[in-house]
């Protein structure tokens, strides 16, 4: 009898141990990579240590690995990459950040990046193509096979940003006249079909969609039962050249997990899915509020003189404002002079019309974005919005009116400031959901312009209402 082995074999439910220990090594309490994780991978390939960075990063999710290549400094992600190999495969790129996905792709032949392509959802191979040169572009193009660079070639003729571009053309649909029992046999026979899929659709003679049919209802139906009798008519059709703005609110709206893209003619030629959406979703949400604050696309990866670029310009536009600002405080430089304790307190009125400004023109442009205010409801927002600021100026200007009364001993000067912050109020509740309203009717995006138009109108009114009221005061 052969001796027993002084170590056996874990058991499954150590294994899990194992892999839980592991995975907990890797990521913090919020799922997110410890450096001291980034550190090891990083030491590993900078000791030309291949095999043991490719050992510390294979168990990870794509996700995650996008994640570590976003945490490398940018002089070294293509070291990384390179010595990660095919872990960094095409679920990796999609993944990534834009600006990290660049630097990747400048270190990868094009004959790479085509395979990649080949191997993903049009969606998200088109994600991957279009922020490319248009001469590496060219030549990614060239090396995929014909049926794939078709399908890329037409994805890219349709504008940025719309349906046309978020959709993927690989769905299954079927004629009206088929049973249930005949689409499971095509289901079941056909292997050049997409493996992920929910909904069924079902077209007419000119491709056009009649109806839609969830997998479940598929499965759980009798096989003798036609499609034309089993699907739901009513469905969301996305015409191909809808912004994705758009596409995202009416996923939201009517609770879509996914959608047929039609044609101008209303054929079927793709479908969009609620994953794609979560994207488009925080993509926007997180673009309106950079554009507020003028902090451009707000990118970490973005390179430094981009992003000065684009901070600066709006810096220089407030420069402008400000010298606006300023030239209000000069006309009262005479009333300044003879009470100079008026200076210490005009940038609270500025300062706290500001602040009420910025909070009515966040809910405005946000209404704004997700349709929530149209033209049927605009007067009443205005109005709701009227009153508001009226309340909040109102119990603004008693606090500080008592408080400088009693402070400075002078009743006179506590009613001015009292009434200059009702007055500013008003102003920055008004400026703060007509200025967007006004740019969005003239087709400017209200979360790029807004902010230095009400911060504009509050500074100015701010310092003019205080200033000029106790120039009529006489204080």
């Amino acid at each position: 009898m052969s001796e027993r082995a002084d170590t056996a074999e874990p058991r499954p439910d150590e294994l899990g141990d194992i892999a839980a220990e592991q995975t907990e090594s890797r990521h913090d309490e919020d799922d997110r990579l410890k450096g001291e994780f980034v550190s090891a991978v990083l030491d590993a390939v900078e000791e030309d240590d291949r095999e043991r960075a490719r050992e510390l990063v294979s168990p990870l999710h794509p996700a995650d690995i996008a994640d570590l290549l976003e945490l490398t400094p940018t002089e070294r992600r293509g070291e990384v990459a390179a010595a990660l190999g095919d872990l960094v495969g095409a679920e990796v790129l999609s993944e990534l950040n834009d600006y990290v996905r660049e630097d990747i792709l400048d270190a990868l032949a094009p004959e790479q990046v085509a395979e990649f392509a080949a191997e993903l959802d049009t969606d998200d191979a088109v994600a991957i193509i279009e922020d490319m040169e248009e001469a590496d572009q060219q030549a990614v193009l060239e090396a995929m096979e014909p049926e794939d660079r078709a399908a890329i070639e037409s994805a890219l003729s349709y504008p940025e940003e719309s349906a046309g571009r978020l959709m993927q053309r690989d769905l299954v649909a079927v004629p009206e006249h088929m049973t249930v029992g005949q689409v499971i046999d095509y289901l079941r026979d056909n292997r050049d079909l997409t493996s992920d899929f929910w909904e069924i659709f079902v077209v007419d003679e000119a491709h056009r969609p009649i109806g839609t049919c969830q997998l479940s209802w598929v499965l759980t139906c009798p096989r003798s039962v036609a499609m034309a009798d089993l699907m739901k008519r009513e469905q969301t059709l996305i015409p191909v050249d809808m912004d994705q703005e758009e596409v995202a609110l009416r996923f939201q709206k009517y609770a879509l997990i996914s959608a047929a893209v039609v044609d101008g003619s209303g054929r079927l030629v793709g479908m969009i899915t609620v994953d794609d959406i979560v994207h488009i979703i925080s993509e926007e949400a997180g673009e309106d509020i950079l554009r507020l604050s003028g902090a451009g696309e707000g990118d970490i990866n973005q390179p430094i003189w981009e992003t000065v670029r684009t901070r600066l310009s709006w810096l220089v536009v407030n420069l402008g404002t400000a010298i606006l600002a300023a030239s209000v405080v000069g006309l009262f430089q005479g009333t300044i002079s003879k009470y100079v304790v008026l200076a210490v307190l005009m940038p609270i009125v500025s300062g706290m019309g500001g602040n009420a400004g910025t909070q009515t023109m966040a809910v405005a442009v946000r209404a704004l974005a997700t349709n929530q205010l149209t033209s049927s409801n605009t007067v009443r927002q205005i109005l709701r919005e009227f009153r508001i600021a009226c309340a909040n100026g109102t119990a603004l200007g008693i606090l500080i009116g008592v408080a400088v009364g009693l402070i400075y001993g002078n009743h006179d000067l506590g009613i001015v400031i009292a009434l200059a912050m009702l007055i500013n109020n008003l102003v920055a509740g008004l400026s703060g959901i007509l200025i967007p309203v006004v740019l969005d009717r003239m087709n400017v995006d209200p979360a790029v312009s807004s902010a230095v138009f009400v911060t504009t109108m509050t500074d100015v009114m701010g310092f003019f209402s205080f200033l000029g009221l106790a120039t009529v005061w006489g204080l």
